[in-house]
Parts: structure tokens; C-alpha cells; sequence
């Protein structure tokens, strides 16, 4: 257990062996909350992937263009561009899912209007906040590691 901001995050990542098991892969992470951010990156400093982060919708289509990420972790409420348009911005007008980059969504919003739409954009991956950061890991290894979609729905 641990504290991002005010919200307590679960995890069993101590029980896991994650040396390695993105070795190779890029990872763009998304989010506004600088507290988010150093707690994705800690979790994911043991993959082998390589990690850049953005703060807001802008800054994550100049380092989606710059970084050419494998797979993208992307919040939904962002300053300045939200998740949503980046992520169709992002997929593009054919919306596919399972197609690089692979874009898992986080949000604190719980509602599922916002799911509904995000799949509608070609989301491989949607969690709602918050969720056990060993599912996240497990969902990005489905999508990088196996090749198969992940269409986790984390509650």
C-alpha cells in the first residue's frame, strides 16, 4: 500500500518478479498529478522499458511524436488538451484498438459515459481510479508483451 496525493493505491508488486519484462518497450505515461507520475515511474523502473512522462494533453502529443511510444498511459483529465482528444488525435480516424501505439486510459471519473467514449476512440485499456497498480503492469505486459488486447475494466 501506498499514498499517491490523497488517494491510498493498493499493490502486491513485491510479490511479482518484474525485472525485465518489458525490456525493449517504450512507455509514455500522462498525467497531471506530478504524485501519479513518480509513482508510475517507480512501478515501471524494473521493466526494462524505457519511460518519458507528460503533464498535460499537448506536451503528450509532442513526446508521442518525439518518443514513438509502444504504449501510452493516459489520463483522462488533463490541462490543455484532454485525454480524449489526444487519444483520438492519436489513434486516428480509423480508431483501432490493438494497433500501436497501445493507449491505456486512467481516470477518476467513474462513470460510464466516459468509458462508452473512450472505447469509441480505439482505448485498449481503460481503469478507473483508484485501481491495483499490479493489474495495470499486467494489462500493459498483455498488450506488449503477448500481443493480445487488454480490455481490462478496473473499478
Amino acid at each position: 500500500m501506498f499514498r499517491v496525493g490523497d488517494t491510498i493505491w493498493y499493490s502486491r508488486i513485491g510479490d511479482w518478479q518484474l525485472s525485465g519484462t518489458l525490456e525493449g518497450k517504450s512507455v509514455l505515461l500522462v498525467d497531471d498529478d506530478p504524485d501519479m507520475l513518480t509513482a508510475l515511474r517507480a512501478l515501471l523502473h524494473s521493466t526494462g522499458a524505457a519511460i518519458e512522462t507528460a503533464a498535460d494533453g499537448n506536451e503528450a502529443l509532442q513526446m508521442a511524436a518525439e518518443f514513438d511510444p509502444d504504449l501510452i498511459v493516459l489520463d483522462a483529465m488533463l490541462p490543455k488538451r484532454s485525454g480524449f482528444l489526444v487519444l483520438e488525435k492519436l489513434k486516428g480516424p480509423a480508431k483501432k484498438r490493438g494497433q500501436r501505439p497501445y493507449i491505456i486510459m486512467i481516470t477518476g471519473n467513474p462513470g460510464k459515459r466516459h468509458q462508452t467514449w473512450a472505447r469509441s476512440l480505439g482505448v485498449d485499456g481503460y481503469f478507473n481510479k483508484p485501481f491495483r497498480m499490479e493489474r495495470l503492469v499486467a494489462s500493459m505486459e498483455e498488450l506488449l508483451v503477448d500481443g493480445s488486447k487488454s480490455d481490462e475494466e478496473a473499478q
